[in-house]
């Protein structure tokens, strides 16, 4: 596990400890991998490429799904709630469903993270604003050193900032003490460090 310590200078140092990295890929699901995201098409290619790279060096990749419910066409059965083609699970990958935010919502997703202290967390995928954001702020307060790749999360306009603007916001600033930001190349540098092979 990567421990954290405040600095005096409103930074945290980590201290790397971790000897492989988990890859959790949050909402990538038809009904919300759209073009009106920011960024779309580097977004949504960042993360295929982050995702096949993982794969190849043997890095567990893990995935979230939200389930918003009946009748919000985010729900199991609906075609939206699958996970986009382009990133299908593979036999053997763990698919954890949500219903709330966090990715730690899920009592199942929470302790398989609990049995892996020693793991690194590289999160990506959506929203930036939403359920990223607060996956990060609760896999931070448990202990666990977070990674993100630039350009690996996404959001929408909304009615007081552009998606471009809080993409920005939460990846410069909010998340600024609580994660690693690096850039994919340095991403797949470390799959292929932690890797098996």
């Amino acid at each position: 596990m990567e421990v954290s310590s405040f600095d005096g200078s409103r930074r945290y140092k980590k201290a790397r400890c971790g000897k492989t990295v988990i890859l959790l890929v949050i909402d990538m699901q038809k009904a919300l991998v759209d073009e009106e995201l920011y960024d779309f098409c580097a977004f949504r290619d960042g993360v295929v490429r982050l995702v096949g790279a993982a794969r190849k060096q043997g890095v567990e990749v893990v995935f979230a799904q939200h389930d918003a419910g009946p009748g919000s066409g985010l729900t199991a059965g609906d075609e939206g709630f699958e996970i986009i083609d382009e990133l299908r699970p593979e036999p053997g990958e763990k698919v954890f469903v949500k219903t709330i935010n966090s990715c730690f919502g899920n009592r199942d997703f929470k302790a398989f993270m609990e049995r892996q202290e020693d793991k690194r967390l590289m999160i990506v995928g959506l929203q930036t604003n939403y359920c990223v954001d607060a996956t990060v702020k609760s896999a931070f307060e448990r202990g666990f050193a977070v990674i993100i790749p630039e350009g690996t999360n996404s959001t929408f306009d909304n009615d007081y900032m552009t998606g471009e603007t809080t993409v920005r916001y939460y990846n410069e600033d909010v998340w600024e003490e609580l994660a690693d930001a690096v850039t994919i190349e340095e991403a797949i540098g470390m799959f292929a460090h932690d890797g098996p092979g």
